[in-house]
């Protein structure tokens, strides 16, 4: 898989990778060592890993430690093996790997694992504040430990990433998964999506302008099939537009006119994100009724409430159900049923930014001086940081810019 040039250090990655050892141990004596831990993923239907066997080879031909829980990789489809080739050491207990100097993980810690943080280590995962409470961030912050939640991550364009890598993922994936309900296997009519000659295309309603309808459509639009998307804003619909490179039905929001569409579609998929909270719901159980039998709904949104009415939270064990005759597919995480290019995705971005880390002479140093970098700290030497997630805990909150400028 290619490598995701985000932050502008993946040159700096691939050249490493292929210098001979002399340039090596070079390398290595001006870098500072890091000592990187992985542990194994053990919330409900997380399959990722945050660093695959490539990278972790990368970062160890660079002068650096890597500690893998065995069994880390499992789920993605990477062994032991290929880790412990790679340079890294296994370990079979799990609090040895949270003695790493950085954790880097996929989701945010369990109350278990915060139990085996230590004060002054680095924590990079996700953070998914919308569902975090009060006790669980304070415990973060009683361990003293500085915490970068990687969906605030920016590049030099502005631009978030682990989060554009990820909904491209997640519109290309609900893409297929349409496609499988559709068919008899999948419990639906036996239709195929797409078009050919002579059969009308499948209609394909997509809520949101975002990366993941971006990716949805394309992906829809390659299968031949007929699209419509919806959005609250105008500039987003007029840059999918854009995107797409050719002419689609765009609608902003109404209700009479998303009813009308809903009315005919074959495929529904919401995936508009709220910035902060719940994301809105936009289509109610009354228009999910009038749909036709055994259409299908994918709620992408579902990790922040969903965008339908009659959505609730499934499982990639039981994926869908039924309500008024229409499929439901409300699997939070849909990234995590393609673990595997996921896991790339978050490791080509994950790794330059260990590197550059490894570069520098402190953390505080380096936030300071990579404001990019700097916006996806929430948890500063045990300080909040993170302005809207301090707002809704009522937590008080610390300007991370004057906490950088005393510890630099």
């Amino acid at each position: 898989m290619a490598e995701n040039s985000s932050f502008g250090f993946s040159d700096l990655a691939k050249q490493a990778s292929m210098q001979p050892k002399e340039a090596l141990l070079e390398i290595n004596q001006k870098h500072k060592a890091l000592y990187i831990g992985v542990p194994k993923e053990h919330t409900l239907q997380e399959h990722r890993i945050s660093l695959t066997p490539s990278s972790v080879q990368q970062l160890v031909n660079n002068g650096n430690e890597v500690w893998i829980e065995t069994n880390a990789g499992k789920e993605a489809n990477f062994s032991d093996k290929e880790y412990s080739e790679a340079g890294a050491k296994i370990c079979y207990e799990r609090n040895e790997v949270f003695k790493a100097d950085i954790i880097v993980k996929v989701e945010p810690p369990t109350l278990e694992e915060v139990a085996l943080l230590s004060p002054d280590k680095l924590l990079i995962s996700a953070l998914q504040h919308g569902a975090k409470s009060e006790p669980y961030i304070r415990s973060l912050m009683q361990k003293k430990i500085n915490a970068i939640a990687f969906e605030y991550l920016k590049d030099q364009d502005g631009i978030y990433p682990i989060v554009r890598s990820l909904s491209e993922i997640a519109g290309i994936t609900s893409i297929a998964i349409a496609s499988d309900l559709l068919s008899i296997s999948g419990g639906g009519k036996g239709e195929m999506l797409g078009g050919i000659s002579g059969i009308p295309p499948t209609e394909i309603v997509i809520i949101g302008a975002g990366t993941v309808g971006e990716y949805a459509a394309k992906a829809a639009i390659g299968k031949g099939a007929a699209v419509k998307i919806f959005d609250h804003s105008l500039a987003k619909l007029r840059r999918i537009q854009s995107n797409l490179g050719q002419s689609v039905f765009t609608s902003l929001i109404h209700p009479k006119i998303l009813n009308k569409a809903l009315l005919t579609a074959d495929v529904a998929i919401g995936c508009i994100r709220s910035e902060e909270g719940r994301s809105p719901v936009i289509v109610s159980e009354e228009m999910v009724s009038q749909m036709k039998e055994l259409s299908v709904i994918i709620d992408v949104s579902i990790d922040q409430g969903g965008v339908f009415e009659t959505s609730e939270i499934t499982s990639h064990a039981k994926p869908t159900f039924e309500k008024h005759g229409v499929i439901h597919y409300c699997v939070p995480n849909i990234t995590s049923n393609v673990c595997r290019t996921a896991s790339y995705a978050l490791s080509n971005i994950l790794t330059p930014l260990l590197l550059r880390i490894a570069e520098s002479k402190n953390l505080a140093e380096f936030l300071y001086a990579n404001p990019e970098i700097r916006n996806g700290v929430y948890i500063f030497k045990g300080n909040l940081t993170h302005q809207h997630l301090g707002k809704r805990l009522s937590i008080y909150q610390k300007d991370i810019d004057l906490l950088l400028a005393a510890h630099a």
